[in-house]
């Protein structure tokens, strides 16, 4: 798709979301009850923005010196037996995940929540190769059943309602109609309990790659990754190059702050640390592990020195639940793996910033998203830094050009401000330049401009 016929979707998509009452009442109750548990998290902190200035340091160190980092990891995880795949893009990430796969004859595969995975379109690919994938996170599961994709980086259902869910439960799984939420619970978990004894292979992604001890870490609520990664016969990892951090005493700071921007927790239920496939003097755990290391345009991001601090991200999705947009329009808007500010911000980048730009102006630039960021992203002028990009590369059309260009030198000639009354002034912004409107309340100009007024006041 164009950048055209992608922005006009999204407009048509928000158009329709933000006057649906009901999915903003849902929307807004989930993320009621996520403001109110992060203030109880965050008690925890003696000075959370020195906290989160730290982490931001620690992000800025790891990805200074990324290759060293990422050098470490590898050489300390496949002393312990684990394989490294460096993938440079979501394709070669998925041959590689079939080639293993195919080794291992695998028709079934149990996998946690990965937002990398979603980016590389992973269940999809496997079920056009015959094999049968099961998302193994209640909500991921959920969003499956439904066949849509996650919502929200955090909570992938948020949008959905306890009798949405109970409703879908018994359209696909035949169960009885308005079971509650325990009880649909326990239905999933028996479902999945067989599917952990019969997979061959556990997907899972990473909340963190750590480099001097060659580990993965996760961070959940349900355990079910952990089930992923120590069920099955082989396991594999999949994620994003910026993940790493360099010590393992680093999640001493990252877990914590992880755990309470992300849902309001002091720590989240399961915190797990995974060096490599099971040793010899142990009874548990895969007999084969990879990690796939995937870039999908993280290195371009990384030479932007003015984009790069992007990559500092950790996925709490703290921005999402403090968008404005967000909050109006949903996830699913924005037709993409990540959305909110973040989003906003990365993705144009992932993908193509001329088909994406438009994504960049979904922000009113409130800066509530920098706010609540948990490692200090300056996410609203990376989204300038976007719009600025996009214009220097020729991606804005000409129409669009034009008429910045004859604001710019109105602007820059006061006689020309103060030409003409106000009622041309206000016809012609806002009939001739219609793109500006169509979206907003038209804009009124004043009888008189401030620098008439100045003039009349301060007259010898």
């Amino acid at each position: 798709m164009t950048n055209r016929e992608n922005a006009l979707t999204f407009l048509d998509k928000s158009e329709t979301k933000s006057v649906d009452l009901d999915h903003r009442k849902k929307i807004n109750y989930n993320i009621g009850k996520y403001n109110a548990v992060v203030p109880q998290g965050k008690q925890q902190y003696d000075n959370i923005n020195l906290a989160r200035e730290r982490a931001k340091n620690i992000k800025w160190r790891s990805l200074e010196s990324l290759d060293q980092q990422l050098e470490r990891f590898e050489q300390a995880f496949t002393k312990r037996g684990g394989k490294v795949i460096w993938a440079e893009d979501s394709s070669e990430a998925l041959r590689e995940i079939l080639a293993i796969c195919k080794a291992k004859q695998c028709k079934a595969i149990v996998k946690s929540k990965s937002m990398v995975t979603e980016e590389i379109h992973l269940n999809a690919f496997l079920k056009e190769n015959g094999i049968e994938s099961l998302e193994t996170d209640l909500g991921e599961y959920i969003q499956q059943l439904d066949e849509e994709p996650p919502y929200h980086i955090v909570t992938p259902a948020m949008h959905k309602s306890k009798e949405d869910i109970a409703r879908l439960f018994h359209e696909k799984l035949n169960t009885a109609p308005g079971l509650s939420p325990s009880e649909l619970t326990l239905i999933a978990r028996e479902i999945m309990r067989k599917k952990y004894l019969e997979a061959q292979i556990g997907i899972t992604g990473a909340n963190f790659i750590i480099a001097d001890t060659g580990s993965i870490a996760i961070s959940e609520n349900e355990g079910n990754a952990r089930l992923c990664s120590s069920f099955p016969k082989t396991h594999i990892v999949i994620t994003g190059i910026e993940k790493i951090i360099p010590s393992l005493n680093d999640l001493a700071l990252f877990w914590p702050l992880l755990a309470t921007f992300g849902t309001g927790q002091r720590i989240t239920s399961y915190n797990s640390i995974i060096s490599g496939p099971r040793q010899p003097a142990e009874y548990d755990g895969p007999e084969e592990m990879y990690v796939i290391l995937l870039d999908n345009s993280r290195s371009t991001m990384l030479a932007n020195t003015k984009l790069r601090e992007s990559l500092y991200c950790i996925r709490c999705g703290a921005c999402l639940n403090a968008c404005p947009v967000y909050k109006n329009i949903g996830g699913h808007t924005y037709g993409t793996t990540y959305s909110g500010p973040i989003g906003a911000v990365i993705t144009p980048h992932l993908k193509n910033l001329g088909e994406w730009k438009h994504l960049s102006y979904a922000s009113s630039l409130c800066g509530n998203c920098t706010e609540v960021c948990a490692v200090k992203i300056n996410l609203h002028e990376l989204l300038l830094e976007n719009r600025h990009e996009a214009v220097q590369e020729g991606s804005a059309g000409w129409m669009e050009k034009l008429a910045w260009k004859g604001w710019k030198q109105a602007s820059l000639h006061r006689k020309w401000m103060n030409m003409g009354n106000s009622k041309i002034k206000n016809w012609f912004i806002n009939r001739v330049f219609r793109g500006w409107n169509r979206q907003r309340a038209d804009l009124h100009f004043p009888e008189k401009s401030f620098n008439q007024r100045w003039i009349e006041k301060h007259k010898p």
